[in-house]
């Protein structure tokens, strides 16, 4: 039988946003938007983050030659109200309506002591905990939520109606750092790890997915002609419903059941939202704040093998990537 494992490259972080940046230049994007979208691909390949990563890449190229994604859309932002801050990204990428935004939210919520910050009708945003630990090295500690085209059903049924519906929180250190910070679905798992076990071949765990009839499944492609189930039964859906509303209804944008498919080529944009709560934790219980998430992570890291998530994480430079996925890249960055 002969070995059929993906040859790995070993590539520095620059060659990564470097040759996307080049790769979206060339499918249509604005050179700034290019730049910012390229960071973030960086941070997620540094991160481990395959899903959110190069993975993502031909993705965002074919729909920017299709038009599905506006490349050089301009946001604009509004501040009416003084804890209220919106972004309109104008069908293009999330990560430069966010940037467009950035400014203005964290001047309110340190302004405030609080602040909702909403960006609206963009591309999928892809990695969720990108854009709250951005607020974290600033301070502030962000709870951000976004929606998704439709995978999920409801507990006891088998119609998808919900999105995988990623929340994400980040929280300061208190010295520009990150004290810790998760993002996860409220779907079992995130879709990208079906959709990756069936380019593999490969069965999914029990309890990641349901069928079109509503029956557990390990095959990946049932999986994807049926629909996820919520992370813990009912709990998880009820989470999903809370990021659902905030990142869809909140924001005026669609709820999941009216979100096209993500990836395909072609199609209309995807005009997704995502909410953001960002909060000054001085402007509560001051100093105190960081005293109790001080004694609340020594309670935590006391205990041999525990952690507070996301704490301390350093970005891999090198990473490995898969040496067909990497020749994809050179041939979309025209190398």
């Amino acid at each position: 039988m002969s070995d059929t494992t993906p040859t790995l490259l070993e590539l520095t972080l620059d060659e990564v946003e470097e040759t996307t940046r080049r790769s979206l230049i060339r499918h249509g994007a604005g050179h700034d938007v290019s730049a910012l979208v390229a960071r973030a691909v960086r941070v997620a390949e540094g991160n481990g983050n395959r899903i959110c990563g190069l993975y993502y890449l031909e993705s965002y190229c074919l729909q920017l030659e299709s038009g599905r994604i506006d490349g050089v859309a301009e946001p604009v932002v509004t501040n009416d109200r003084p804890g209220a801050v919106r972004v309109d990204g104008r069908l293009g990428f999330a990560q430069s309506a966010f940037a467009a935004g950035f400014p203005a939210a964290v001047d309110a919520a340190r302004t405030n002591g609080i602040c909702g910050m909403s960006v609206e009708h963009t591309h999928t945003c892809t990695s969720l905990g990108y854009f709250t630990e951005q607020f974290a090295r600033e301070g502030l500690l962000a709870i951000g939520a976004t929606n998704a085209s439709p995978r999920v059903s409801p507990p006891g049924g088998s119609v998808p109606v919900l999105g995988t519906n990623p929340i994400a929180m980040a929280v300061p250190d208190g010295d520009g750092g990150i004290a810790l910070q998760f993002d996860f679905s409220t779907s079992a798992v995130a879709l990208g790890k079906i959709t990756m076990a069936a380019a593999a071949g490969e069965e999914i765990p029990l309890g990641w997915a349901v069928d079109a009839e509503g029956i557990p499944t390990s095959d990946p492609e049932a999986a994807l002609a049926g629909s996820l189930v919520s992370a813990g039964g009912y709990k998880g859906y009820g989470i999903s419903l809370m990021v659902e509303l905030l990142a869809g209804a909140m924001t005026g944008c669609r709820l999941s059941a009216d979100v096209p498919p993500l990836k395909t080529t072609d199609g209309q944009p995807h005009d997704l939202g995502q909410f953001y709560i960002v909060i000054d934790p001085t402007s509560y219980s001051g100093r105190g704040f960081h005293d109790r998430l001080k004694a609340l992570g020594e309670s935590i890291t006391s205990q041999p093998g525990a952690r507070l998530p996301g704490a301390g994480r350093v970005p891999s430079d090198p990473v490995t990537v898969e040496g067909p996925v990497w020749a994809r890249v050179l041939e979309l960055a025209g190398d």
